[in-house]
């Protein structure tokens, strides 16, 4: 990469972060795989999608996949009633509905569906390492960001991988967009060091190594962590005040939330 490039890149990221920091309130509420445990909805359904916005929710996030066909598909785990998706075809994983009667849905009509009426629901979209080969992965990241670029849905729409390759491929084709790293097993400033936005990493990453948190902030890279469910953790995770919380329980974190105002 040139040096013109790699300054260019880094004034488009430090853009973001005063934009991010100026506009995101502290212990935002993200729901994991959209709000669905409330009212029993399918994980990464539409349905679970259409109730985090209609909450007003800061986030929801969802996990894609590719097919054996090339179609892009929000599913959080590898197999699909007992076939795994990056080995089989589309037409064939929509013989099964989802428990609600809906069908698997493609990133394609989530995106359209997360897009309508909706003003502050951040899509948070988990590109799932692919299990045939890191080449894969990287392809997958290339064909879901181009699907957002013709939704339009760029300044909606932000990336997290566990697979740190894919955040910088993604990079890569978009100076500007926010990438966040999973894994937790980076500090906060190698993350920025490698332009990615912000770590999002499990609370027990925090709370063994709290001085990242403090890191994070000073680095001024975005804070998120995942899934805090349990209300003792989110107490904790309230008091050190991150940027972000992702959840399976929107409900009980936004009482817990009010509660310490």
């Amino acid at each position: 990469m040139s040096t013109t490039r790699a300054l260019r890149i880094s004034f488009f990221l430090t853009v973001i972060i005063i934009f991010q920091s100026c506009c995101v309130k502290e212990n935002a509420i993200v729901a994991h795989r959209g709000a669905w445990k409330k009212n029993n909805l399918p994980e990464n359904s539409i349905a679970a999608l259409r109730h985090a916005i209609d909450l007003k929710l800061a986030g929801s996030e969802f996990d894609v996949w590719r097919t054996a066909d090339d179609s892009l598909v929000i599913n959080h785990d590898a197999h699909y009633n007992k076939l795994l998706i990056e080995e089989t075809n589309y037409t064939d994983l929509i013989k099964f509905k989802l428990s609600n009667g809906e069908k698997l849905p493609t990133l394609y009509e989530y995106i359209v569906e997360g897009r309508r009426n909706n003003k502050r629901t951040l899509l948070v979209c988990e590109i799932k390492p692919s299990e045939i080969s890191k080449e894969r992965g990287k392809k997958t990241a290339l064909m879901t960001v181009e699907i957002i670029k013709k939704l339009k849905a760029q300044k909606t729409t932000s990336y997290i991988s566990f697979d740190y390759e894919i955040l910088k491929q993604i990079r890569q084709v978009d100076p500007v967009t926010t990438l966040q790293y999973l894994e937790g097993n980076k500090t906060p400033k190698e993350v920025q060091l490698d332009n990615i936005s912000g770590i999002d990493y499990h609370y027990s990453v925090f709370q063994k190594h709290p001085e990242w948190i403090k890191e994070a902030k000073e680095s001024k890279i975005t804070l998120n962590v995942w899934t805090v469910n349990d209300a003792e953790v989110m107490d904790w995770i309230i008091g050190n005040n991150f940027d972000y919380i992702t959840t399976n329980e929107p409900e009980l974190l936004k009482q817990r939330i009010e509660k310490k105002k």
